[in-house]
């Protein structure tokens, strides 16, 4: 994939709603969308910190609890109202949580009680329905693009991810489809990627384990899967809709 030339001044300037921002794949996203010239909205649980060298974001940055649908469509509407414009370009669903045991373990079905699943189903699923549909004016009138991050374990059973974030992540999967089939005809694109290991400061003890059986033989960068992101939310990617790409190096083959 090429990226697109930076936009300059006398382009529409495009903008991207990203949640999860704070860390790993949704930070390297932030630099590339930035480096392209695009305008970056992120949203996490936390706020922007003082320490952090981008200086277009303490402005950019709203602070929203997407375990809270109430908190979240408080958001929406701060988002809508600072789109001055009226056009969103971009939505990346980023956000995601996989709560652990005591022992920093898996959690698994009979492991998993009511908490857990609604507060996992209501970040990695849930929110996404609620910031699409509050957004979908914005979205249809910039042509935009919608990209859901899914993960490799929704396709099959991961020794570390939790069944209440497997099974959430499988129904994003087909959420994306269902939000594809449904925003087409508005002329906004809605795609997920699916990536595998990726070298960030949540991977769990062991994973080097894994990595001997991918064929690439290595680790993802955030970097590469913030690649592939803007490849689905600009028009290099005009006629894709309603696919899952796999980041993953292979690990699912």
């Amino acid at each position: 994939m090429t990226a697109a030339r930076t936009q300059t001044g006398d382009e529409q300037r495009r903008t991207l709603i990203l949640t999860g921002a704070s860390r790993g794949i949704g930070h390297a996203t932030v630099k590339r969308f930035a480096s392209a010239g695009w305008r970056v909205i992120t949203c996490s649980r936390h706020a922007f910190p003082a320490n952090c060298p981008w200086a277009a974001g303490p402005e950019d940055h709203i602070q929203v609890d997407l375990a809270d649908a109430g908190d979240t469509l408080r958001a929406v509407r701060e988002m809508r109202e600072r789109l001055d414009d009226g056009k969103l370009h971009a939505l990346v669903n980023n956000a995601g949580i996989s709560p652990k045991g005591p022992d920093d373990g898996r959690l698994g079905v009979l492991a998993s009680g009511t908490d857990v699943w609604r507060q996992v189903f209501e970040v990695n699923l849930f929110a996404t329905i609620w910031l699409a549909s509050g957004l979908i004016e914005e979205l249809t009138s910039a042509k935009g693009a919608i990209v859901n991050v899914t993960s490799i374990a929704g396709g099959r059973v991961h020794p570390f991810a939790g069944a209440a974030y497997a099974t959430s992540k499988a129904a994003l999967a087909a959420l994306t489809r269902e939000m594809a089939a449904d925003f087409g005809p508005l002329g906004v694109r809605v795609n997920a990627i699916a990536p595998g290991e990726i070298d960030t400061a949540i991977l769990s003890p062991g994973t080097e384990k894994i990595v001997e059986s991918i064929p690439l033989r290595r680790l993802g960068a955030p970097e590469e899967v913030a690649n592939a992101i803007y490849y689905l939310c600009t028009e290099q990617s005009s006629y894709v809709t309603g696919a899952e790409l796999h980041i993953n190096g292979g690990q699912h083959v």
